[in-house]
């Protein structure tokens, strides 16, 4: 069985053993890292570790090339960003005519060249396809506000959020529709994100999710599902409360399931969704990878596979491996997905 094929097993739940996926090598890791195990980047690391997946990330391929090196999405009006609750440009916005007045992308501006490429090289190695536009809606729109001012207009001034809300989904729907056409075949799942949690909850409630979240997700969810792709949907921090709201939206993996967030244990989410949804990720990167034993990283992972079964994707609790995870925890956690 190839690894396409035992993605889609473990997709199909009837898969005899569990896939595996690195993550993503923070920046600041990747000298180290590639160093360490003898690899160029990060697609040879994948190969090296073994991992079932990898993520073809157009906006890491050249997606979005304008001539005069505009952003994609100018939230903040040609501002440096200083922090998550900064000002964006629709702060102060209480009339949509200023959100259809915008100057929104245009999607001539994107380009699929290096995408397409790096599937097929994918491909070509054996492994399956995570791929589509990362299509971080909720974060976009948050931006456009700064988000102290975003979760404030949901209840001020709705119909504004929903105009840029609007703006941004139908954008990457658009450039979406464009990817599959050309590549449905070769990906094997529509790969997207936003965080929709914290540590500790959901940062906005199920309710408010419900009005100014969901219509867009399930948009993104039928338009892979009507391509044939199956969805992987990143989110971190403890969304347990939604888990239930995803599934019926479609979602078919969760990613990557933060462990120490609350109600995001393992014991928690095999017990109420295993059979309902595939997990990817649950090895914490939060305790165990920087600071624990390689033997600790092998005996978790066993842990882990014992609790969510075969039908599961070994896989930090978070994409990016930071500064300070040693490469020998990197390795355990492979072997021991590998056994």
């Amino acid at each position: 069985m190839d690894n396409r094929e035992r993605l889609n097993s473990i997709l199909a739940h009837n898969s005899d053993h569990c896939g595996f996926w690195h993550g993503n090598p923070n920046h600041a890791s990747q000298d180290y890292l590639f160093g360490e195990l003898g690899v160029k980047n990060d697609f040879e690391m994948g190969l090296k570790l073994g991992s079932t997946v990898r993520w073809v990330m157009p906006d890491a391929n050249g997606m979005w090339n304008h001539p005069e090196g505009k952003p994609m999405f100018d939230v903040l009006g040609g501002k440096k960003r200083t922090s998550l609750g900064q000002d964006g440009v629709f702060a102060e916005c209480e009339d949509v005519a200023e959100v259809e007045a915008f100057d929104w992308p245009d999607e001539k501006y994107v380009d699929f060249t290096g995408t397409l490429k790096a599937i097929d090289d994918t491909i070509a190695a054996g492994q399956a396809v995570l791929s589509g536009s990362w299509s971080c809606f909720f974060h976009n729109v948050c931006d456009f506000f700064g988000m102290e001012n975003y979760f404030v207009k949901m209840y001020t001034d709705p119909d504004v959020v929903e105009a840029v809300t609007e703006h941004v989904v139908d954008f990457y729907l658009r450039i979406n529709e464009r990817l599959f056409e050309a590549a449905h075949d070769k990906i094997d799942m529509f790969f997207f994100g936003n965080d929709f949690g914290s540590q500790r909850d959901m940062l906005i409630s199920p309710e408010l999710f419900d009005k100014f979240v969901m219509p867009g997700f399930v948009k993104f969810t039928q338009q892979a599902h009507r391509f044939g792709m199956k969805v992987l949907l990143h989110s971190c921090g403890s969304i347990e409360r939604i888990i239930p709201r995803l599934i019926d939206a479609g979602v078919d993996a969760l990613h990557p399931i933060q462990a120490r967030a609350a109600n995001m244990d393992a014991e928690t989410l095999s017990k109420k969704y295993n059979g309902k949804i595939v997990f990817v990720g649950g090895v914490d990167t939060q305790q165990l990878l920087p600071f624990g034993t390689p033997q600790q990283v092998r005996d978790e992972v066993r842990r882990l596979r014992d609790l969510f079964g075969e039908n599961y994707i070994v896989s930090p609790s978070h994409e990016s491996i930071l500064p300070g995870v040693s490469v020998d925890n990197v390795v355990a956690m492979a072997e021991a997905a590998a056994e």
